[in-house]
């Protein structure tokens, strides 16, 4: 008895029977768990692996999109750039244009000016010579009248008179402009 007794007292040891009861409450709990409540787990498991997979699809979808409007957005952006370089360059071409037709005008004016400015020079110096040439005349047949003491009332002669003293001082006239350069 006393193997028995001290068989039946040890604490670390248990009974065949509830070892039996023991695997067969596990067993009827592992057989409902697995009814009801594991099924719940790998529906909720698959339901959650199904939202994250479809986010982050959803999120590499929204990733292209938006790859592919900042290429949209450079591209417009490039071209824009492109387009604007092209037209400062069309403005300097036509404000060259605007500026060589502009210097061209005022070239041409300034012809003119010289021109119009280069036949009143001639017409005055023409008027000037006749005026002179006049009262050259006038003061010339005056002197000879003096000197020869003489009138020269004869027109005839009074204009041979003025016309000689008129050629010899156009003779001298280019001596003197050639001398004094």
């Amino acid at each position: 008895m006393n193997t028995l007794a001290a068989e039946e007292l040890n604490p670390l040891v248990p009974h065949l029977a509830e070892i039996i009861v023991g695997l067969v409450a596990f067993g009827l709990l592992f057989w409902i768990l697995a009814r009801t409540v594991f099924p719940q787990f790998e529906k909720l498991y698959a339901e959650r692996t199904e939202q994250i997979e479809g986010g982050l699809k959803r999120a590499e979808a929204a990733q292209a999109e938006a790859d592919a409007l900042k290429k949209q957005y450079q591209d417009q952006l490039a071209g824009a750039r492109a387009e604007a370089a092209r037209i400062r360059d069309d403005a300097r071409a036509e404000g060259q244009q605007i500026k060589a037709e502009l210097r061209a005008e005022a070239e041409e004016d300034a012809a003119r000016i010289r021109a119009r400015a280069d036949e009143q020079v001639v017409a005055q110096r023409e008027a000037a010579e006749r005026s002179l040439r006049g009262e050259i005349g006038g003061l010339s047949a005056e002197l000879a009248e003096r000197i020869l003491g003489s009138e020269l009332a004869d027109p005839a002669r009074r204009s041979a008179t003025v016309d000689g003293f008129l050629t010899e001082l156009d003779a001298m006239a280019p001596r003197e402009t050639s001398g004094a350069r």
